[in-house]
């Protein structure tokens, strides 16, 4: 039952209209449960139970709509989403913003029994109920006896998952935990981040997307395919919630470094949107996950029994741009002009051309490109603190041409133009990539792909990355190759061999396809190596002191970006700001995270730093023109921070 029934609804509008003509809210509230209401309150008693809360005035001008509108027959639902929070983003976080019950909420009301109650994960807090509660709500029986706080579900939950031994199997009851009690699954993730991060994100999330189909129980987001073709927006409006603010699609190509995974992609979107609210407080409603589904060319999927996608070769060429096209008009007429729309691992050729084709119409971002090239700017910046100099007295060579590696490659340069005040063109002649056939040179510029072409320098051709190392003696050495093992010992004697600090990233995800590891690292430049990885390492012991691998994660920028462009209600994204976010992330590294051998903050403290990431992101978007949420609030960060989503249970009356 989604609005009052018809008794109530004739008591909420004498109601409505008695405390309009009074100005008093209180009249207004207090009926709504009062005796006056009782012939409707049996009835609910068989349809289910009135979940409310009751604070704040409304002005007698919002209670004149608000009668209009139950008159007029809207549910109270519809009305609630469309409540505002005086000062602020109330229309765009409702009930769920932190700060709501220091703030003007009039009332929410919404209906569901005591058994549908439990299995909505939303407002379902398991042994949390209290006495009085489960007499309200009618869930006595319904639970056993024993009433539990949240810390300690909490403290359960962890003990439970760390007696899993194989990670898949914590991935998939940290899945069934999302789908049962939400507000409990992400006050596991902010209270144990650093536990749980490999779980919901790499390097689980790659097997669990390789096994999507076997684990798949509940279907979560939605997947568009070509059979939906012509009917993208009528799709759209299949999802429940309307308030969309952050939409995660990709189309499966290019998972991680795990190639082309279909359908079974969606453990992506997904894992990267559970993000999005842990780190960086976009409410859970207001996040959407989506797979275009336009096939595979994965043998092993197609001949697969439990596969859920297509089955059928990947689609290309007019078939493919035509329904991404209507994906992205469908979004944009179904979510409005300020929808953050996230394009992750799709295959370089899509990618490139996606982001170009489309970031001068909608808000999108390419995590790959972008998101990458951000966070590891920030660990090139932080780092300069222990190798001397400015960005521009490095010399950069690349493993890897492709999203990533062009993508950084890009950002690095644009930071070392704004620097310097030089040429772009000058500035990138100090950074080098190498793919699969060898350094990138003037001489092959002719068969390059276009997003390779600007990397392409006069030098003489090289054919292995060993000699490339020799031969171009670089300061920084980053892998972005997505092949395991690439950095051999070799390669990295000969980087130590004239540098005293090398700078060596191995970024590609998962840990089997990390460039090397940790270990191998520290012992091939005899300790001397300050190095990261994409993939999480344990601490190394290193000449008797411990050395902690810094993770180049985008879990460090994608959350607090997009809180950034959320609360700036920003219409299109700028280079400046990812240049903006890297700097607010370098400055969030302490000296202690430096002499343990790290590039990265602690992620125990995340949520502090993607508050300060969305201010300087927040700030760029006021500073160039593209915010719309006005005016500007005085302090960006504090800002941030209390429009953050809090998993914290809710108090029911």
């Amino acid at each position: 039952m989604l609005g009052l029934d018809r008794a109530l609804q004739s008591c909420v509008c004498s109601s409505i209209a008695s405390a309009s003509s009074s100005s008093s809210a209180a009249s207004f509230s207090s009926c709504l449960f009062s005796p006056c209401c009782l012939p409707a309150r049996e009835q609910r008693q068989r349809r289910g139970s009135l979940l409310c809360r009751s604070s704040g005035v409304r002005s007698s001008e919002t209670m004149e709509s608000t009668l209009k509108e139950i008159r007029e027959g809207a549910s109270v639902l519809d009305m609630d989403a469309r409540a505002t929070v005086g000062g602020g983003v109330g229309d765009v976080y409702g009930e769920d913003r932190a700060t709501e019950d220091q703030l003007v909420t009039p009332w929410t009301v919404s209906v569901a029994s005591g058994y549908s109650l439990l299995r909505d994960p939303k407002y379902n807090k398991g042994l949390a109920f209290s006495a009085k509660e489960r007499d309200a709500h009618y869930l006595r029986g319904l639970l056993p006896p024993a009433c539990l706080t949240q810390e300690l579900q909490e403290k359960k939950l962890m003990q439970n998952l760390r007696q899993y031994q194989v990670p898949l199997q914590r991935y998939m009851a940290l899945m069934e935990l999302q789908e049962r009690n939400e507000r409990l699954f992400y006050k596991l993730m902010i209270d144990n981040v650093e536990e749980l991060l490999p779980i919901v994100y790499t390097p689980t999330v790659g097997e669990a997307c390789q096994k999507y189909g076997t684990i798949f129980r509940r279907p979560q987001g939605l997947y568009i395919s070509l059979n939906e073709k012509g009917k993208i927006l009528e799709v759209l409006k299949n999802w429940p919630e309307k308030g969309i603010q952050v939409i995660v699609v990709t189309d499966g190509e290019r998972i991680l470094g795990l190639g082309d995974l279909g359908c079974q992609g969606m453990g992506i979107p997904v894992g990267k949107l559970s993000l999005y609210t842990a780190l960086g407080g976009i409410r859970p409603s207001a996040c959407l996950p989506i797979t275009i589904d336009v096939g595979t060319n994965n043998e092993k999927l197609l001949n697969d029994e439990f596969y859920i996608g297509l089955r059928q070769r990947r689609a290309t060429g007019q078939e493919y741009s035509e329904l991404l096209h209507e994906f992205m008009s469908a979004v944009k007429q179904n979510y409005g002009e300020k929808v953050l729309i996230q394009f992750e691992d799709f295959a370089n050729h899509n990618a490139f051309e996606l982001l170009a084709k489309y970031g001068t119409t909608h808000l999108v971002f390419n995590d790959d490109i972008q998101g990458t090239a951000s966070v590891v700017l920030a660990g090139l910046i932080a780092a300069l603190k222990l190798v001397g100099g400015s960005l521009a007295e490095h010399t950069f060579l690349f493993l890897g041409a492709g999203e990533a590696g062009t993508g950084i490659a890009e950002l690095i340069a644009l930071e070392m133009s704004r620097q310097t005040k030089a040429p772009l063109e000058e500035c990138r002649k100090r950074i080098w990539l190498v793919d699969s056939k060898g350094l990138i040179v003037n001489s092959r510029k002719e068969s390059l792909q276009h997003f390779k072409k600007p990397w392409a320098h006069e030098h003489e051709p090289v054919k292995t990355l060993l000699e490339a190392v020799k031969a171009i003696k670089p300061t920084v050495l980053i892998g972005s190759s997505g092949v395991g093992q690439t950095f051999t010992q070799e390669v990295v004697e000969a980087m130590s061999s004239f540098n005293e600090k090398p700078l060596i990233l191995a970024l590609s995800n998962p840990t089997s396809q990390s460039e090397c590891n940790a270990e191998q690292a520290y012992k091939w430049s005899q300790g001397r190596a300050i190095f990261a990885s994409g993939s999480p390492f344990d601490p190394v012991e290193v000449n008797g002191e411990m050395r902690i691998t810094g993770q180049a994660n985008n879990a460090y920028i994608f959350p607090g970006f997009g809180l950034g462009l959320v609360i700036s209600g920003a219409i299109r994204v700028h280079d400046d700001m990812l240049l903006a976010a890297s700097e607010a992330l370098a400055k969030q590294v302490r000296q202690e995270d430096l002499d343990s051998g790290t590039i990265y903050p602690s992620f125990s403290n995340i949520r502090k730093i993607s508050a300060h990431i969305a201010a300087n992101v927040a700030a760029k978007a006021y500073e160039l023109g593209l915010a719309t949420r006005l005016p500007r609030p005085a302090d960006l960060v504090a800002y941030a921070e209390s429009c953050m989503y809090s998993p914290v249970y809710r108090n029911f009356r």
